[in-house]
């Protein structure tokens, strides 16, 4: 038996039925290919991998992440085709895995993991991250800052921020060429929540 429909005092609007669940970021916003930042074989190339946790400190399964960033000379431009479509299906075949492109979409895994594959930005020792998940009203925006890249002391945002709250945007070493960037959307009791930016 369902519960009674409220009824609202006159000139009062009456309550609405609860969303659904939402919204499914994993669902329409990967394409194939996303995390193929870098052109395949490319010997610079360097791999960004993590986990997105939540403030428990457990995986988020159905996240999305997003990379911007420049090419290794610093040019923002980028290369079109990232949303390339088959002109006989009209299904979203991806890159074509031959230019830097300067952006990825990756959904997190079972395990809330990520990974793309690019090459080191020029200008800046970051790669800027977006990520959207279930329960933020608005997308968050980040940096990972490469730990072996040249300005990071020079770097204004992160030199202003103390030392624990700095750790939180600087990339691990785990291999030759591998950064390791977890992302914590709260402060989970034994780590501190990743800094995210403000652009409003």
């Amino acid at each position: 038996m369902s519960a009674p429909t409220p009824t609202a005092a006159p000139g009062a609007l009456a309550p609405t039925p609860s969303q659904t669940v939402g919204p499914f970021y994993g669902y329409a916003l990967p394409f194939a290919g996303g995390g193929d930042i870098a052109p395949a074989g490319h010997r610079g190339a360097l791999v960004l991998h993590g986990q997105v946790l939540d403030g428990a400190g457990a995986p988020v399964p159905d996240a999305v992440v997003e990379v911007w960033q420049p090419a290794p000379d610093g040019s923002r431009h980028g290369a079109p085709g990232s949303l390339r479509r088959d002109p006989v299906t009209g299904a979203v075949t991806g890159r074509h895995g031959l230019a830097f492109t300067g952006f990825g979409r990756v959904p997190t895994d079972a395990d809330g993991h990520y990974a793309v594959r690019t090459l080191p930005p020029g200008g800046v020792p970051y790669v800027a991250i977006i990520v959207f998940a279930r329960g933020l009203t608005h997308h968050l925006h980040t940096r990972a800052y490469l730990h072996d890249a040249a300005g990071l002391v020079e770097d204004r945002l992160l030199s202003g921020l103390p030392e624990q709250r700095r750790a939180t945007l600087v990339t691990t070493p785990e291999d030759t060429g591998v950064h390791r960037f977890d992302i914590r959307l709260q402060h989970d009791g034994g780590h501190e929540e990743t800094v995210f930016l403000d652009f409003g």
